[in-house]
């Protein structure tokens, strides 16, 4: 074996023993092969784009590889230069061959020497300044994104034979496909740095491989799955769908819908779905739902009018006394008026108007015998008795002891703590006394406030 085909072989072995083989392949059948270096990127490097007058930015940390292929003559490196190929997605072909040249340019400097760790190391590490790019990558006009490459033919350092590739016309990727193509490879390319980070769960307080973990988008808080996915089925389960956020105490980022689908699964999942989207129509003023029970479809209210028809069964209902639409007719007290008993014509006995009234014939049909439930049935009515009187035994429950949220409505009951409530719906603050909502911690710092002694009152 000669001393160039020693230095090849030690420097094959070399570049093997230091790249993993993502990055470099050496070929079977000839001294050579393929090397792929992605170029080390400043911080907040962006890649840019201009349409239409516009120029539109995009935050990247990773950039698909630069791609040598190279082939070691017989007298390399004693006298020849290794023959190669360089490919770019990134770069127009004036700046592949600016490249190739200096390439060229180090074999010249280093004749006799092995050149190849040299030239990885220029495209890892100095590239992008050799082709003053420095905070962002303004993406060529026209280029071929798998064929624009610049051939290097000949031994030592001979004339470049030209660039080799598609004309403008066959072009078929445009601005907008390289865009997708950079943006997907920095995608996964950070995927991959993440899953091979450790990470401090911030709930179980374990060290767990990111392939082992959930990090939400916006503010990047790590979690394990394990504990964010039993986080998240505790809330779904119990309906707070609005809550499925960062469990920081001072950060409020959601998890995406394809998050939750991706740690839930598909059972649960639907059950977020129909929550979420239950949570969003309540928060509506102008939606309200089917008074029947076996419909209760969403239905959307007209402005300025109490009547609205339900999509689904066509019931035609007043929006505020939630019975069958009565005109220009005043809406009926609820549960005192009279009803006609079924097959006499004759109406139902009116029930009590006052709570304690209706307190009384409830607590006497609830705990009566069946002989005097049935005898209170046929005086007042069945209906009656177990929907109007029970709502209007509630609604007086809730008059007294709920409040209503002043931003989204919610009902509210608070059974301790101090008067600066949390709504667990829309998670806004409010004075429980006053209801006052903006700049809550003044309001009862401040002496000339009315609930400033009244902190920690019931």
């Amino acid at each position: 074996m000669s001393e160039d085909q020693e230095a090849q072989e030690d420097e094959l072995l070399a570049l093997a023993s230091i790249y993993d083989q993502e990055e470099f392949q050496r070929h079977d059948s000839a001294r050579g092969g393929q090397v792929r270096i992605c170029p080390d990127l400043p911080p907040d490097f962006k890649v840019s784009v201009k349409a239409g007058g516009r120029c539109a930015d995009y935050g990247v940390s990773f950039l698909p590889p630069l791609v040598l292929n190279f082939e070691l003559p017989a007298d390399y490196p004693s006298t020849s230069s290794p023959l190669f190929t360089l490919n770019c997605k990134w770069l127009s072909e004036v700046q592949i061959a600016a490249v190739c040249r200096h390439l060229d340019k180090l074999w010249q400097e280093s004749l006799g020497s092995v050149v190849l760790f040299s030239w990885i190391q220029f495209l890892r590490e100095d590239v992008l300044s050799f082709l003053q790019i420095s905070s962002s990558l303004e993406l060529p006009s026209q280029w071929d994104g798998d064929n624009a490459q610049a051939h290097k033919e000949g031994a030592g350092h001979g004339a470049w034979a030209g660039l080799h590739g598609p004309g403008p016309a066959t072009r078929a990727d445009s601005n907008a496909e390289l865009l997708l193509q950079l943006l997907d490879f920095d995608r996964a390319q950070r995927h991959k740095e993440f899953d091979n980070q450790l990470f401090d769960c911030g709930i179980c307080f374990s060290k767990k491989l990111g392939a082992n973990c959930f990090s939400f988008r916006e503010c990047k808080h790590v979690y394990c799955t394990e504990c964010t996915r039993g986080y998240f089925q505790v809330l779904i389960r119990d309906g707070a769908v609005d809550g499925l956020k960062c469990p920081q105490s001072d950060c409020g980022c959601e998890a995406t819908p394809m998050q939750v689908k991706q740690l839930v699964g598909e059972e649960l999942f639907g059950r977020y779905d129909r929550l979420l989207l239950q949570s969003s129509l309540d928060g509506m003023a102008d939606v309200t739902y089917c008074p029947r029970h076996a419909c209760a479809t969403a239905v959307l209210v007209e402005p300025d009018s109490p009547s609205a028809i339900c999509t689904s069964c066509r019931y035609a209902f007043c929006t505020l006394c939630r019975q069958g639409y009565h005109g220009l007719s005043r809406c009926a007290e609820k549960g005192a008026r009279g009803e006609a008993e079924p097959g006499t014509g004759e109406p139902y006995a009116p029930v009590p108007k006052k709570e304690d009234g209706l307190r009384g014939l409830w607590d006497d049909y609830d705990t009566g015998s069946k002989t005097r439930r049935k005898f209170l049935e046929k005086r007042y009515g069945r209906s009656v008795l177990q929907n109007r009187v029970e709502y209007v035994l509630t609604e007086s429950w809730l008059d007294t002891n709920t409040k209503k949220c002043p931003h989204c409505q919610a009902t509210i009951q608070k059974d301790g703590g101090c008067n600066r409530v949390l709504c667990s719906k829309c998670h806004h603050y409010f004075c429980w006394v006053c209801l006052r909502q903006d700049k809550i911690s003044e309001h009862f710092s401040d002496p000339a406030s009315p609930c400033s002694q009244s902190y920690y009152h019931q």
